[in-house]
């Protein structure tokens, strides 16, 4: 039996607004697109950034078992006390999947604690994302590698902590590479930073980077135990040396 994931797909929502390119592209929103490819058992719901906190209520955090984040003009623009709440959920057990320029998200670099800078370029490129960890759950499904035929280029040196497991590594036209499918656990959280999404371009509905993102949900899903105990703590054998 399938297991229950409740996810929140969190999109900054002003370039659909403000560019006629971009909302030709995904008239509903990019977070609804993303919501679409889903293949889960469990509420799906979506939150921008102009709604009231966010629409990261402490309510929805409390019922969002995994959390996707997708931002890039406003990063400034997220409250520090809704980022401090996304992290404590992340170091509690919620699942955060980062996309695209998300990289320069307050939450990503809160968790990474490294600038997360890079290099980048818009030049209408293909991209060809190779799994070099095919035995991964996030690659379940997937071939070699994912064709994009036209992306936006993130190249090397990206300023990340070493991942705990590489998933993906991508090549662009203009011969850079790129880490691109990286995963973390902070706390109980499991983190997945997947690079493609550049939002002039439809990659968000390729079956493939749907896929992965699928994929990522379920592995990044909390795990069924309780919230460990820290401090002071009571032993549980009798210590020799405290005996009267």
């Amino acid at each position: 039996m399938e297991r229950t994931i409740n996810v929140t797909i969190w999109n900054e929502h002003r370039h659909e607004k403000t560019n006629a390119k971009v909302a030709s592209v995904y008239p509903e929103g990019m977070h609804k697109a993303i919501a679409d490819g889903l293949n889960v058992t469990g509420t799906v719901r979506t939150a921008t950034l102009d709604e009231p906190e966010h629409g990261l209520t402490e309510e929805v955090l409390n019922g969002t078992d995994v959390l996707i984040w997708w931002g890039h003009m406003a990063h400034g623009e997220v409250s520090d006390d809704i980022v401090e709440r996304v992290q404590q959920r992340v170091l509690r057990g919620m699942g955060l999947i980062v996309l695209h320029s998300g990289h320069f998200s307050k939450i990503f670099k809160k968790l990474m604690g490294t600038s997360c800078d890079l290099k980048w370029r818009e030049a209408d490129e293909k991209e060809r994302i190779w799994i070099v960890n095919p035995g991964h759950p996030i690659a379940d499904g997937l071939g070699e590698y994912i064709e994009l035929p036209q992306e936006e280029m993130y190249g090397e040196h990206f300023d990340i902590p070493q991942p705990d497991e590489l998933v993906m590594v991508s090549w662009f036209e203009g011969g850079e590479v790129f880490r691109s499918g990286c995963c973390y656990t902070r706390g109980m959280g499991k983190i997945f930073y997947f690079r493609p999404g550049h939002e002039t371009y439809p990659t968000y509905f390729n079956p493939e980077v749907r896929k992965v993102i699928d994929n990522a949900v379920k592995w990044a899903a909390p795990v069924d135990r309780e919230y460990p105990r820290y401090g002071n703590a009571q032993p549980l054998e009798t210590i020799k040396g405290n005996q009267a």
